[in-house]
């Protein structure tokens, strides 16, 4: 038990470091008055010209759902690129299935047209 002391400490001192910090905004912010030119939404000096709260279209969080698969196979590559040589072939041919089924996931989603714009 006594090897896990650090990551204890580190643990609570991380605690009230985040406690402390979401804190003190309570203890030095003044009280506000609301009115409604606070409360509204700010568009460049202009008045809005629309609700804040519209739609937006379903290809923009296809992309970023396709930016988070494909930037995490970047956090795949570092530590394999860093380990290559203790791995051996297993871990090389791994890896390369690895990138051949994100490159037929990619070429799916491109034959599908998920990266059009028109």
């Amino acid at each position: 038990m006594l090897e896990f002391a650090p990551i204890c400490i580190y643990l609570v001192i991380s605690l009230l470091v985040s406690l402390i910090l979401l804190g003190l905004p309570f203890l030095f912010a003044s009280p506000s008055s609301t009115y409604p030119e606070k409360l509204s939404a700010y568009e460049c000096g202009f008045d809005p010209f629309g609700d804040a709260r519209s739609r937006f279209d379903i290809r923009f969080y296809l992309v970023s759902i396709l930016f988070i698969i494909f930037d995490l196979e970047v956090t795949f590559f570092f530590p394999w690129a860093v380990s290559l040589n203790k791995i051996d072939l297993f871990g090389f041919w791994s890896m390369m299935a690895f990138l051949l089924i994100l490159t037929i996931g990619f070429l799916y989603e491109w034959k599908r047209g998920a990266l059009d714009w028109e």
